[in-house]
């Protein structure tokens, strides 16, 4: 792989500042674009606030001196002096394929564009971008900084060598890369999340649950247990020593009852005021910033006890560990 020394970021809300503070902490140069200049402070903040964790997850990795941050307005800066550049711009079409377009045309030939869309399929922007073939999805998660999923998705056009180098960026930063088969819109873990957001609007619409009981119904069960081995394999385990076979025997007839809805409801006043109001009350007076630190130190706790034993989100905390300190 082509040594990667800058990565250039367009877009610098929640989603860019934290590919910032996950790639400085690897020893990544950042140019960060924006063209609202006052967000040159709000991504400052938001490294400053990211990287004690990120010190805190890695203890024991030998880690290389901290990259460094340069904020500019000029797409053009971004194109011309990145060795790879990550697209973090607004969830809208038009404007995704309008800066990738630009940004494409800017840069040389062989540097990887990627996009972190959360529902855009990669065929449907990579028209947009000059020499197709080294464009893709790579699709994080918030924190970006601690969350080390990012999924993979190629469009028609995307080259295998393209899907390649971008897996190994990637996971020299410390992620996991999950390679989508096909492009979907919504692409894997957003489309099993909205499932369920689909669920709670229900929920609240009908009256079964505040947003509190419906949280406490997922953070003090599966919640638990989805960090470590995920769903599948938890069901294999509850068919005991009869395994996943005998979990379907036994729970598959159930799919036939009308538990779930699917289809969301309409989002009316009402089910809106609920949900803000009830996210609200459950804050208890903190603020974003303050939650954003409980939430941080227990992913970072959480990691740590998986990386033991080397299950989950811990695994790809001891492939950077074996990565850097073989180097």
């Amino acid at each position: 792989m082509k040594k990667i020394k800058t990565l250039g970021l367009l877009g610098t809300g929640v989603i860019g500042a934290g590919w910032a503070a996950r790639a400085m902490h690897a020893g990544i140069d950042i140019i960060a674009m924006d063209t609202n200049p006052t967000m040159e402070n709000v991504i400052k903040n938001i490294i400053e606030n990211a990287l004690p964790h990120l010190s805190s997850l890695t203890e024991g990795i030998n880690m290389p001196q901290r990259g460094k941050f340069r904020f500019t307005s000029d797409l053009e800066d971004v194109a011309s002096n990145s060795d790879f550049i990550q697209e973090n711009v607004p969830e809208n079409l038009d404007i995704k394929k309008a800066v990738l377009s630009k940004v494409s045309k800017n840069s040389n030939s062989d540097i990887i564009i990627a996009s972190s869309t959360s529902g855009f399929m990669p065929s449907e922007m990579q028209v947009s971008v000059s020499e197709p073939h080294r464009f893709l999805v790579g699709h994080p998660f918030n924190p970006v900084y601690l969350c080390p999923l990012v999924e993979i998705v190629g469009g028609r056009l995307t080259s295998l060598d393209t899907k390649k180098t971008a897996k190994e960026f990637y996971e020299s930063l410390g992620m996991h890369a999950l390679m989508v088969r096909k492009e979907v819109p919504g692409h894997i873990s957003d489309r099993l999340q909205e499932a369920m957001w689909r669920e709670i609007l229900h929920a609240l619409n009908d009256d079964i649950a505040t947003t509190k009981e419906l949280d406490e119904s997922i953070a003090y069960g599966p919640g638990l247990r989805w960090a470590i081995m995920g769903m599948n394999q938890i069901y294999m385990m509850a068919g005991g020593s009869g395994g996943a076979r005998h979990f379907i025997k036994q729970f598959g007839p159930a799919l036939e009852w009308p538990w779930t809805h699917l289809k969301a409801p309409p989002l009316t006043e009402d089910i809106i005021n609920r949900f803000v109001e009830g996210t609200e009350e459950q804050a208890g007076g903190k603020s974003i910033k303050e939650l954003e630190h409980i939430r941080d130190e227990c992913l970072t706790a959480i990691q740590k006890i998986l990386a033991k034993h080397n299950i989950g989100a811990g695994t790809a905390l001891n492939k950077l560990k074996e990565r850097n300190n073989r180097e």
